[in-house]
């Protein structure tokens, strides 16, 4: 027969492992959506594909037509257009360089 503290190792023992297996599952969970959205318009949800924009890696899709930029990205891309309107409105939306 079994004692009481026998009972309570096993039970112990048994919650750990179904702890385990839980957060393994989230794990691959996790993993799993974040795979399925990689390289996908926000948006709309299509393929996005990247295209050089003048030195810059840009994510564009071609079923809605946005943009996407990647950290860093949009701050190149201004500090390349130095000159112009292009260059002014990035840098004064994005508050880059000290542009008001």
């Amino acid at each position: 027969m079994a004692s009481k503290n026998e009972h309570e190792f096993f039970a112990k023992q048994s919650a750990e492992l179904v702890e385990k297996e839980r957060e393994r599952k989230e794990r691959e969970k996790k993993a799993a959506e974040r795979a399925s959205h990689f390289m996908k318009c926000p948006k709309c949800g299509s393929d996005l594909t990247v295209e050089d924009y003048r030195g810059v890696e840009i994510d564009r899709c071609h079923e809605c037509q946005g943009v996407w930029f990647d950290a860093g990205e949009i701050e190149k891309m201004a500090e390349e257009e130095t000159d112009g309107f292009v260059g002014g409105v990035l840098k004064s939306v994005f508050r880059i360089g000290g542009a008001s």
